[in-house]
């Protein structure tokens, strides 16, 4: 089949934009890294995710040069980072855009990465040999900007393209076995497999033998790999009060809601994020009341305190654990706050951030450890605040030290008619699957959900519109999976990949012949260089 030659001259017109104007380039480079922004909830496009880098990574291929390829590369990562927080632009207006960029830095090497090992101009298309590093190197390079990224201080693991996948049973599985890193590395690989099938006809069937032994090991995961052996069922209560913007209504709604669950058997009540507004040391008839709920339902309730700390100084997030007869004594204290939400780095000289969005007036204070508690039957507990859930090692320290049951508090209310409420709740089946554990979310205003400990949904989720509680029989499970036995080693096998690149390339350099100096044309007394003789 012909392409029409106007079409045809429309796509080379396109293509030449392309390489040749800056503006169109760049704009095109934003959108690109933009796209798989679409595979994470609420749009939920996991498919896509498996093709959504190869609009990117053709363009990136398509560079000029080194230092071309590296602006592709930032200004695909900054399109990334806006379009999978987007919904923070209401908080910090022009600030997220700064962010966006200075986080975007991270893929310009990764962009002279792609260019390396998926040629260009100049260097033609990739050999079988290179293409078939790539799959290697350039899913490993990846995996080494979300690594960076997700340190606490720069945003935390949000958007880590692996979390896409939470409800495929088989992307679950190795995360069993390597966490949310492996899964990354899969898809990525994907994304470049696709990739190398368009540009390079000789590389195909190495490509294609990759993918197949990749398909095969991942089979072997499903078949071997441990898998959580059911060991008895727990009845969890998630009090979701929804949108009640003062305290004292809040507080009061989750009460009427708990006290509805009195005779319904449950084994434990969880509260969302910042569901009481005081110290319950300073306010003993807080305490009171909450403790006559615990008696009133037949169990204890996890409540979370977002106050001022009356035996210490500064405001803390704490998930406290109360009985019939008042706190238990099990406390934990977030410690991994959100930038910007919940203190300001360097509050100094970032400090200006207040007066153009939500940024937090006062620093909160962080904890110092995690905290296991214990319920009345011997069920053991690890609770997590917020976006604490998106941190693999968080809850995989938590089982180690023998938490049977994750309990994630969160609160999304600022965000609440955006992605972020879904993106946050299907963070959760990431960390059940990983450690094996089941995993409760439960948030003030939706959306919260509980999981099975092979992270597929257990029950329906509370919607954002939702004032309710929600009772859910929950399976529990022994057993160690091997990403809670080996921890990151995914992460380590990409560091070794990108070191045996980097040192195969440098002794290639350093072996290549320099390039003898050009001979300059020899002058006579009757001619010169512009007129030779003839």
């Amino acid at each position: 089949m012909r392409v029409p030659v106007g079409l045809r001259h429309a796509l080379t017109g396109l293509r030449h934009r392309l390489m040749v104007s800056r503006w169109w380039r760049g704009t095109a480079a934003l959108l690109a890294g933009a796209i798989p922004a679409l595979a994470f909830p609420a749009p939920g496009l996991w498919w896509f995710a498996y093709v959504a880098l190869v609009p990117w990574l053709l363009l990136i291929r398509s560079a000029r040069d080194g230092r071309r390829a590296a602006l592709d590369g930032w200004l695909g990562g900054t399109g990334f980072m806006l379009a999978v927080h987007h919904w923070l632009m209401p908080s910090l207006t022009v600030f997220i855009v700064v962010l966006a960029a200075l986080l975007g830095l991270l893929w310009a090497p990764w962009g002279v990465l792609v260019r390396s090992t998926l040629g260009g101009p100049g260097a033609g298309r990739p050999s079988p040999l290179r293409a078939t590093a790539a799959l290697a190197v350039l899913p490993s390079g990846w995996l080494m900007v979300e690594l960076v990224r997700s340190w606490q201080g720069l945003g935390g693991p949000w958007g880590v393209l692996g979390s896409s996948q939470w409800q495929v049973a088989a992307a679950l599985r190795l995360a069993s076995v390597g966490g949310v890193w492996l899964v990354s590395l899969f898809v990525v690989a994907a994304n470049v497999a696709v990739t190398v099938l368009l540009v390079s006809r000789p590389a195909r069937t190495p490509v294609v033998a990759a993918v197949l032994a990749g398909a095969v090991a991942a089979g072997a995961v499903w078949a071997w790999a441990p898998r959580p052996e059911r060991a008895g069922r727990v009845r969890i209560a998630v009090v979701q009060p929804g949108m009640y913007e003062s305290g004292g209504s809040r507080f009061a709604r989750s009460e009427a809601l708990t006290r509805e669950l009195a005779g319904r058997d449950v084994d434990l009540v969880v509260w969302g994020e910042s569901s009481v507004g005081s110290d319950l040391t300073a306010r003993p008839d807080l305490a009171a009341r909450i403790a006559a709920l615990s008696r009133a339902v037949g169990a204890d309730i996890l409540v979370n305190v977002d106050a001022r700390r009356a035996d210490r100084p500064g405001i803390f997030k704490s998930s406290v654990l109360v009985g019939p007869d008042g706190p238990t004594g099990d406390r934990y204290d977030k410690m991994r706050l959100v930038p910007f939400g919940e203190y300001i780095p360097a509050r100094s000289l970032l400090g200006w951030a207040t007066s153009v969005g939500k940024a937090a007036g006062e620093d909160r204070r962080r904890g110092s450890t995690p905290v296991v508690m214990t319920l009345p039957d011997g069920l053991r507990i690890g609770p997590v605040i917020c976006f604490e859930s998106a941190f693999p090692d968080m809850s995989r320290h938590l089982v180690r030290e023998g938490a049977r049951l994750i309990v994630a508090q969160s609160s999304t209310s600022s965000f609440q008619h955006s992605w972020a409420p879904a993106q946050h709740a299907s963070l959760a089946a990431l960390r059940a699957a990983e450690t094996g554990r089941p995993a409760v979310h439960a948030t003030l205003t939706g959306i919260s959900a509980v999981y099975g400990p092979d992270g597929r949904r257990i029950g329906h989720w509370l919607g954002t519109t939702s004032s309710t509680a929600g009772v859910y029989d929950v399976p529990l499970a022994d057993g160690t999976t091997l990403y809670v036995r080996f921890g990151d080693w995914a992460v380590y096998a990409a560091l070794l990949v990108l070191a045996a690149y980097c040192a195969f390339t440098g002794r290639r350099s350093l072996r290549r012949p320099a390039p003898e100096p050009p001979v300059p044309p020899a002058r006579t007394a009757r001619a010169s260089q512009e007129r030779p003789v003839h």
